[in-house]
C-alpha cells in the first residue's frame, strides 16, 4: 500500500550519531519543527556488501542536499551499538567512517513494521503455529518528506540493488519547483528546464517542442 500523499508516521525512534551520541529521532518532527524536507532511506543490514556503498554516496551527496534544505537519515533495524561499531569501521575495510548523518537503529521494527517494508513473511504449520520465514530486515526504502511532514516520494528496492543518490536530488528539485511555481514537471525534468501548466495546451505546446 502506497504512502504518497499522506503524512509520514509520527514515531520516535532510538538513533546513533556520528559521535557516538545516542538520540530519539522523529522524522515527521524533524520535517516539520524544522521546516525542511528529509530523505529518509532504510537498508538491510550493518557490516554488509552494497550497504556502505550507499551510505558513502549519501554522505558524498551531502552538500547538494544542504543547498535544497534537505537533511539525510538512514535506518536499518540494527543498534545502536553496531552502529557506532560500523561508524569506526575505516572505508578500506567495508566501514562506514566518516558518515555524518544520523543512522536510525529500528531494532524492535516498529517502523518499519508501519512502513510494511520488513522482509517477512507469517504462515502457519500444520498445527496452526506461527511460522516466520525472511530475513525479518528491511528492503532499499527511500521516503522524500516535505516540509508539513507529507511523503511526496517513496520507493523500494529488492536487496541487491543499490540506488541512484542523483534521482532524489533531481526528485527534489522538481518537487520544489512545483512548491514555488505551481507547475507540473513532465518525464527527465531537470533544474533549469521548462516545465507545463496542468492543463491539456500547455502538455500540447510542450509536446510540440520536445
Amino acid at each position: 500500500m502506497s504512502l504518497v500523499g499522506k503524512l509520514f508516521p509520527s514515531v520516535a525512534i532510538d538513533a546513533m550519531s556520528e559521535m557516538g551520541d545516542d538520540l530519539k529521532i522523529n522524522v515527521f518532527e524533524e520535517a516539520v519543527n524544522n521546516q525542511q524536507k528529509v530523505i529518509l532511506f532504510w537498508y538491510p543490514k550493518d557490516f554488509t556488501f552494497v550497504c556502505p556503498t550507499e551510505l558513502h554516496a549519501f554522505q558524498e551527496a551531502l552538500p547538494e542536499f544542504q543547498k535544497r534544505n534537505t537533511v539525510i537519515i538512514g535506518a536499518s533495524c540494527d543498534t545502536n551499538e553496531v552502529h557506532f561499531a560500523w561508524l569506526n569501521t575505516p572505508k578500506d575495510n567495508g566501514g562506514i567512517e566518516g558518515v555524518t548523518y544520523p543512522i536510525l537503529a529500528d531494532t524492535h521494527r516498529q517502523l518499519a513494521n508501519i512502513l510494511g517494508i520488513v522482509d517477512q513473511d507469517l504462515d502457519y504449520d500444520e498445527e496452526g503455529n506461527e511460522v516466520f520465514t525472511g530475513s525479518n530486515v528491511t528492503y532499499r526504502a527511500t521516503y522524500l518528506i516535505d516540509e508539513t511532514g507529507k511523503i511526496f516520494h517513496e520507493s523500494v528496492n529488492d536487496m541487491p540493488l543499490g540506488r541512484n543518490v542523483k534521482e532524489y536530488l533531481r526528485l527534489i528539485d522538481a518537487y520544489a519547483h512545483v512548491q514555488k511555481h505551481g507547475e507540473v514537471c513532465p518525464a527527465n525534468w531537470e533544474e533549469g528546464k521548462e516545465a507545463m501548466s496542468a492543463n491539456r495546451n500547455s502538455t500540447a505546446e510542450y509536446l510540440a517542442k520536445n
